[in-house]
């Protein structure tokens, strides 16, 4: 009797010893068979970031063989560090968003898979917005693919509009600074103003170029020599247009009609929200985010110098290498984010602007539209879009310019001497 019990609690104890070893063991042998993807990216605001979530998880859903983990790792400004510092430790993640500008650093850093071949096999292509390819682009082979598009516009509202007693919209540089002066005020009569008529971003990153670009291009200016598409055949120094650019924006300061954002904060909304400026440089990014608001607000073109223009926007994704299977599964991933699905649902949540043909012609796509009819502005000011210069010291010149637009915004330099300055700096650096 006692034999047959020690018997049974010997299979007993063996048989729940096997139970957790193969409990252990299950997990791990399903675990191996799913590829493991990880995407960096700076999707802002938070809002924008949880419908990127909800649509990576709907994939992971769909892909049980593939997973993809999305990290924030910050505005862009700050994620240049990390990125160079995981590249040169062996250790990048698989997809990187960012704008198309680091292309060429990071080929040179022989860090990236072209995607020349990948597109070639998938029916996504030819449904690929054909004006996007510019900025995937460089050296003649495919670096990355577009994550959404957008382009700068001018965010104003419309009560203040019609508080100041104005009807009609800004179309020139003229009127645009005549608008900005009517609609700052000094609200409740206390002597100090509580309304500007526009806000400008203060800071060297990369949004402050972005922002000033449109004026210069306007004005009829070039970042780089068309006779030297490089690095060292940006034209800074004595650039008529540039100094007509950084003059207007310097004018609206002085004038008092303008007023500067915190440092490295142009993008944010809050100041609009709250009736603190009137008109703002921003993006359809910030359609979701105001909308949720409730608040009133309306977008128009940026006015015009000599000719319109606006910064074409918008980040792509970016192939580290790693290995075959991982980089097969990232691409699969690419292939969902460019899909109409996708990107349609990117933009009803966010207001960016679709990449995908089909996206923009489907029913839920003009339906928004029709709800929506700010995106409308952006949409029609595209074809305007200029794309920044991609080679890989595009961050070099971006910066320096950023430093002579900060410069001449908080009154320290001249226009003229604020160019002379960073060309300066940019000829040390490129010749």
């Amino acid at each position: 009797m006692i034999h047959s019990l020690r018997n049974w609690l010997l299979l007993l104890l063996l048989s729940i010893l096997a139970v957790s070893v193969f409990s252990t063991i299950l997990p791990r042998v399903k675990d191996s068979q799913v590829v493991h993807i990880t995407l960096w990216h700076g999707v802002n605001p938070p809002a924008n970031r949880d419908v990127l979530q909800k649509l990576i998880d709907n994939f992971n859903q769909n892909h049980p063989h593939i997973q993809v983990e999305s990290l924030y790792i910050g505005q862009q400004d700050q994620q240049m560090p990390k990125i160079l510092t995981a590249v040169v430790g062996n250790a990048p993640p698989d997809l990187l968003w960012y704008n198309p500008t680091i292309a060429g650093q990071l080929v040179d850093l022989n860090a990236l898979i072209p995607l020349d071949k990948f597109l070639e096999n998938s029916p996504i292509k030819a449904e690929i917005d054909p004006s996007l390819f510019a900025g995937m682009t460089y050296k003649r082979q495919i670096w990355s693919i577009p994550f959404a598009t957008n382009n700068v516009g001018i965010f104003y509202r419309p009560s203040l509009f019609q508080a100041a007693g104005i009807t009609n919209l800004p179309r020139t540089w003229e009127e645009l600074k005549q608008t900005a002066e009517k609609l700052t005020r000094d609200i409740n009569s206390d002597g100090r103003i509580d309304q500007y008529g526009m806000g400008l971003p203060l800071g060297k990153g990369e949004f402050t170029v972005f922002t000033w670009l449109p004026f210069m291009w306007s004005s009829g200016g070039e970042l780089v020599n068309s006779d030297s598409p490089s690095a060292a055949g940006v034209v800074l120094q004595d650039s008529q247009p540039a100094i007509a650019a950084l003059e207007f924006w310097r004018d609206l300061i002085t004038s008092g009609a303008a007023v500067l954002s915190a440092p490295e904060r142009g993008y944010e909304t809050a100041d609009l929200l709250a009736g603190k400026i009137a008109m703002q440089l921003n993006g359809p990014w910030s359609l979701g985010e105001l909308q949720a608001t409730g608040v009133d607000f309306a977008v128009f073109p940026i006015p015009i110098a000599q000719k319109p223009a606006t910064s074409i926007g918008g980040e792509n994704l970016f192939f580290f290498k790693t290995h075959r299977q991982r980089e097969q599964a990232a691409f699969k991933f690419a292939e969902y984010v460019l899909s109409a699905e996708f990107q349609t649902e990117l933009a009803k949540g966010t207001g960016y602007l679709p990449v995908n043909l089909k996206s923009r012609q489907s029913a839920k796509y003009q339906e928004f539209i029709q709800k929506l009819p700010q995106v409308q502005v952006f949409l029609d000011q595209a074809k305007y879009g200029r794309s920044r210069p991609n080679f890989p010291a595009y961050n070099r010149i971006s910066e320096n310019l950023g430093r002579a637009i900060e410069a001449v915004l908080l009154r320290k330099m001249s226009p003229t001497a604020a160019l002379e300055a960073s060309q300066q700096r940019l000829d040390l650096i490129f010749k």
